[in-house]
């Protein structure tokens, strides 16, 4: 399985909502722009390892539950 970026994308913006949270919010709990998160959110931007784990950390999930959500949706399409 290869990365997705709209995946991941997805799967970080529905959780980010579903957390109530806006994407200021996500990106500065995760030290990354706004704009950054924006392009992740959106698929047009590949986020690297550590930026994974920022901002599974700032969604208060482990990085390997995001892996697998963002399996899941891979999956499911």
């Amino acid at each position: 399985m290869s990365y997705n970026s709209k995946a991941f994308g997805l799967v970080v913006s529905r959780l980010r909502t579903e957390k109530g949270m806006t994407q200021e919010n996500l990106s500065a709990f995760a030290g990354i722009a706004r704009s950054h998160l924006t392009l992740l959110e959106n698929g047009k931007k590949t986020a690297r390892l550590d930026t994974m784990f920022r901002i599974a950390d700032a969604l208060d999930i482990k990085p390997s539950v995001l892996i697998q959500m963002i399996e899941e949706s891979v999956d499911h399409d």
